[in-house]
């Protein structure tokens, strides 16, 4: 089940984490109402395919979305996209909603966005109705991932 396979994720990466089952959450501003947090404090593991057919991932604040242009520019390459949900369920095991690099089966590379930096951070669990709590700095280390301004305000 993805939910066991996140918490093995997280101990072989050294992960210090905390599950907390909530109720189910239409919205990323329902679920951190649910949670009381603010939406900057939950960070949204995006499945991203590089033109070579490759995945990586993207760690991008609740409050603000992935800056495409940056994130080509960072990696150089001229075309990025994001996978059908299909798609991003066969690559990393978990759907939508709950996508996560802990315990995904991709072991690719991760990009987080410099503003999650020093945070208590939320995610994905592996399943819906469960959200992780971690120090952004200790996954952002376990990942070994490149930390660079990706995202910019919704809208």
């Amino acid at each position: 089940m993805s939910a066991e396979r996140f918490l093995e994720g997280a101990r072989n990466r050294g992960l210090e984490v905390q599950v907390v089952e909530r109720a189910a959450a239409g919205s990323l501003a329902e679920a951190a109402q649910i949670l009381g947090i603010q939406a900057a404090e939950i960070v949204k593991s995006l499945v991203v395919k590089h033109k070579d057919g490759t995945f990586l991932f993207a760690l991008i604040p609740g409050d603000r979305q992935i800056s495409w242009p940056k994130l080509r520019e960072l990696i150089g390459v001229n075309k990025l996209s994001m996978p059908s949900a299909e798609a991003a369920l066969a690559a990393t095991g978990y759907e939508r909603g709950t996508i996560t690099p802990v315990g995904a089966d991709g072991d690719w590379p991760v990009y987080a966005d410099e503003s999650i930096r020093g945070k208590r951070i939320s995610m994905g669990a592996g399943a819906h109705g469960r959200s992780a709590f971690l120090h952004a700095d200790s996954l952002i280390a376990a990942y070994r991932a490149t930390v660079a301004d990706i995202s910019e305000p919704l809208g």
